[in-house]
């Protein structure tokens, strides 16, 4: 409740008609049966067609206030639920770009589009039932009450005697339906995971013809999800019955005793219609309360996945009054860094120390799991060093405004990454404002003019989502052209050659020699040929540095990198770097 009371103060106005298009409502359903006990009473019982003309008018006009307090209330609540969940979903969407890799793996990518689509639909169709319901149905219970005291105290004991009944039925299947549903967004979590995953990896699941296995997998957790379902709804489905079978048991009470008190002469018979109504408005607003109750446990579990996410905070934070620039000499310094995963204990990198500067080529080079993506993700803060400091033109990038330190940067990832939409805008992602001609030129530095040419659209040619429409090699082209066409500070190629033939990337680093001399470039690579010219090669091994220098340096130095070096180039070609 907090978190829709929150959101709800924006939407005052909105609200306040929300309340009085209910007070309408609730005026019109108790004062139609008012007026027709008093046309029977009083008009009908002594033949007065004048009475029973005005209290006819009476009744049309509070018919059309009615009308009028139907549609008031249908907008009003529509609108406000409608808004609410659009600023949870923004809000969602917002603090999810403030996420970190540590909070993205703790939730998990499946389980915040669940939350963003799903949990906060539920708190939607929730929102709207309060707001109707929720709202009517206590009005209407104390009107009604009040009017049942009134029209007869003796009747209204019986049906006094039926409340805890249906409250006793509120509470038990409020209890059974919380856990139920719990589990059940925990299974719809898992369902949306192993479809993330058997879309995104089709072709792996069809090379290795898993799709039988991969299906059984999807219908196990489908089955539980099937089940978990089926008994929140036999929960939920048994209360209807029971809310009406006391309902129609108090009726027949109360018309037994009616009947006797009629046949006394101590009630009359427009009083029994008025006080039949006033005692179904009671107790169906009753029930209509309940299943807002009922309806409660399952906006619950959705209001406290959808707060997980608002309340939780990066481990990465903005600085108030971040630094926007640094001393002006554009050089990195990495200072005694350690570093360790938020989840693990050991250190992933220890005691790392060097410093590169403009016009620099420093490269990293290592096996698979040396640390080499790791120690460039601190450069951008996607991590938070352990020990030690990263600084960049001077300044520890923990003290940066984090915008401005990844403005600095041009970014090309190992995994290439491209949106739905045109070659142009996507490669204008890197600079929102690039002109026509820097975006020819980036493509060209990139290598990637000669297929984009090849198009029939050239550079409005759609991509689809992925970029699953055009090969590696050439998403990998056009993730650097996106990177080239900002002209940053820093360029980190991480390990983005590796989709590339040996051409194409001698190619790229012969175009790049004249772009980045105003610039440091960080590359990490898998493969001697493409860091063989590199100014500083950093040789990484479980974590820490364990050679630095130029190419024939290392070839004297550093017995891992001569392995690796041997691992690659034919003697040939060692002796043609050696003479390099």
């Amino acid at each position: 409740m907090k978190l829709i009371l929150r959101y709800l103060k924006k939407y005052k106005l909105l609200f306040f008609f929300n309340l009085l298009a209910v007070f309408c409502f609730a005026l019109v359903e108790l004062g139609i049966p008012t007026i027709m006990a008093n046309m029977i009473n009083v008009g009908i019982a002594n033949q007065d067609i004048r009475y029973i003309q005005n209290q006819g008018l009476l009744l049309l006009g509070i018919a059309v206030i009615g009308g009028l307090g139907t549609v008031l209330l249908n907008y009003t609540s529509s609108r406000i639920a409608t808004r609410i969940t659009r600023d949870i979903r923004s809000d969602m969407f917002e603090k999810s770009q403030e996420f970190g890799h540590s909070e993205y793996n703790e939730f998990g990518v499946s389980s915040l589009i669940t939350r963003l689509s799903g949990d906060v639909y539920q708190l939607q169709l929730f929102v709207q039932m309060l707001l109707r319901m929720g709202l009517h149905s206590p009005f209407m219970i104390l009107f009604s009450g009040y009017l049942i005291y009134r029209t007869n105290p003796t009747l209204a004991l019986i049906i006094s005697l039926s409340v805890p009944f249906i409250l006793l039925v509120v509470v038990i299947v409020g209890k059974l339906s919380g856990p139920l549903s719990r589990k059940q967004q925990k299974l719809m979590d898992t369902l949306s995971r192993i479809t993330r995953e058997n879309i995104t990896g089709v072709r792996v699941i069809r090379a290795f013809r898993k799709d039988k296995s991969e299906s059984e997998r999807f219908e196990k957790v489908n089955k539980e999800y099937e089940t978990t379902a089926k008994r929140l709804y036999r929960v939920m489905a048994r209360a209807e019955p029971l809310f009406f079978f006391i309902l129609e048991i108090s009726v027949l009470v109360i018309l037994w005793f009616a009947s006797v008190m009629v046949s006394k002469g101590t009630l009359e018979v427009g009083s029994i219609v008025a006080f039949l109504e006033y005692q179904f408005h009671a107790l169906f607003s009753l029930l209509l309360f309940s299943v807002v109750f009922i309806q409660y446990p399952r906006a619950a579990v959705s209001a406290r996945r959808i707060e997980e996410v608002l309340n939780k905070e990066p481990m990465i934070q903005n600085p108030e009054n971040g630094v926007h620039d640094g001393n002006g000499i554009t050089e990195v310094v990495f200072e005694n860094v350690d570093f360790a995963y938020p989840d693990g204990e050991a250190n992933v990198l220890t005691n790392i120390n060097f410093t590169a500067k403009k016009g620099e080529t420093v490269a990293f080079i290592g096996s698979t799991g040396s640390g080499k993506s790791t120690l460039i993700n601190l450069i951008v803060r996607f991590y938070d060093v352990t020990n030690g400091r990263v600084l960049v033109d001077g300044v520890d990038v923990r003290e940066y405004d984090i915008y401005s330190l990844r403005n600095k940067v041009g970014f090309i990832p190992q995994k290439a990454l491209l949106f739905s939409g045109s070659i142009s805008q996507n490669i204008r992602y890197g600079k929102e404002l690039a002109t026509s001609e820097e975006i020819e030129e980036s493509a060209q530095l990139a290598s990637a003019s000669d297929f984009i040419h090849e198009k029939p659209h050239q550079y409005e040619e759609w991509l689809s989502e992925g970029g699953s429409n055009v090969s590696g090699g050439q998403k990998q082209r056009l993730s650097i052209a996106r990177a080239l066409v900002r002209k940053p500070e820093i360029y980190i190629f991480d390990d983005s050659f590796s989709a590339l033939d040996y051409k194409t990337d001698a190619m790229i680093r012969k175009n790049l020699k004249d772009e980045v001399q105003d610039s440091i470039m960080f590359v990490v690579a898998q493969r001697i040929s493409s860091i063989v010219d590199a100014d500083q090669i950093i040789v990484m091994n479980e974590g820490k540095i364990v050679g630095k220098g130029t190419h024939l340096e290392l070839m004297k130095e550093c017995p891992i990198y001569v392995q690796i070096a041997k691992s690659q180039l034919s003697e040939k070609e060692m002796e043609q770097y050696e003479k390099l």
